[in-house]
């Protein structure tokens, strides 16, 4: 199936020949997406529902003032919702959105390219 993008992602015509719909839409996506957290957050996301402390665990090195900030940033952006269950003690809980689910092709097609690219520039003996 033809995307309406197609006939754009051609390496060869220039930022002038681009539609301008189509670099503010990159735009915005990368802006939601980028920062060294965001896409370990929705990677953890993608199994299902989690805890804050089930998150942390996915991402060893995060500290949770840093956790904090990146979900409340993909809640804002509508990639994640944040679920606050009326029990006790409290329990708040995080899943993908329907656009946070939408990403996943992306995801995988970023995990296939970095696998690719990894293994043709890794030198003998690198890991």
């Amino acid at each position: 199936m033809k995307k309406p993008y197609d006939s754009w992602v051609d390496f060869r015509l220039s930022p002038q020949d681009c539609p301008k719909e189509y670099m503010l839409a990159l735009n915005d996506a990368l802006n939601v997406l980028t920062g060294k957290w965001k896409l370990h957050v929705i990677g953890a996301l993608t199994t299902g529902k989690k805890r804050f402390s089930e998150i942390e665990r996915f991402i060893p090195d995060i500290n949770p003032r840093m956790l904090s900030k990146e979900l409340k940033e993909l809640e804002v952006n509508g990639i994640i919702s944040r679920t606050v269950h009326d029990s006790l003690p409290v329990i708040v809980e995080y899943e993908l959105t329907k656009s946070g689910k939408d990403i996943k092709p992306v995801f995988d097609a970023m995990i296939t390219w970095g696998l690719g690219h990894r293994q043709a520039t890794m030198k003998p003996g690198d890991k």
